[in-house]
C-alpha cells in the first residue's frame, strides 16, 4: 500500500489520472511525456500508456479499468509488460482538509508476481511518479490561480 497527501482537491487527483492530457505529463517516473497515452474511462475500457525508454525502447503499461467513482476512486487491471501477468490497483482519493489523501493498493495474483514487481523496484518508480504527479497538481493549481 502506498499513501501520499496531495495539495488539491480530490476531483483535481482525480482528474489528473483519468484525462490522457494530464496523465501524458506526469506519468513516467524520468519526467519525459509519455510518448502515447490513450484512456477510454469507463468500466471495461481500456488505458495505454507508453514511456519512452532509452534507445527508442516503448515501456507500455496497460489495463482495463474495473470501478470508477468520481472522485473517490479508481479500480483497474493493469500489466507493467504484455507478458506479465494482471495486477488489482484500487486507488483512493479522499478529502482531508482540502487536500487529497490518496491510497493505493495493488494486488497480485501470486508472491512470485508480488516479488517480480519489487525487484523492478515499483516502489521506486511510483515514489518518484507520485513526486511528478505532485509537481504536476501545483503547476495547474498555480495557473488556475493566475486565470
Amino acid at each position: 500500500m502506498v499513501t501520499r497527501l496531495f495539495d488539491a482537491p480530490p476531483s483535481a487527483v482525480f482528474e489528473a489520472w483519468t484525462k490522457a492530457e494530464h496523465v501524458a505529463h506526469w506519468w513516467d517516473p524520468s519526467g519525459t511525456p509519455l510518448a502515447v497515452c490513450e484512456i477510454d474511462l469507463r468500466p471495461g475500457g481500456a488505458f495505454r500508456w507508453v514511456n519512452q525508454g532509452d534507445k527508442g525502447m516503448e515501456y507500455p503499461f496497460t489495463g482495463t479499468y474495473h470501478e470508477i467513482a468520481p472522485p473517490d476512486g479508481l479500480v483497474f487491471a493493469a500489466r507493467t509488460f504484455p507478458s506479465s501477468p494482471e495486477s488489482i490497483a484500487t486507488l483512493s482519493f479522499l478529502e482531508d482538509s482540502g487536500r487529497t489523501r490518496f491510497t493505493m493498493t495493488i494486488e497480485c495474483q501470486s508472491i512470485e508476481d508480488r516479488d517480480a514487481l519489487l525487484a523492478m523496484r515499483v516502489d521506486v518508480g511510483t515514489a518518484q511518479t507520485l513526486e511528478n504527479l505532485a509537481a504536476f497538481l501545483h503547476q495547474i493549481g498555480q495557473t488556475e490561480k493566475s486565470k
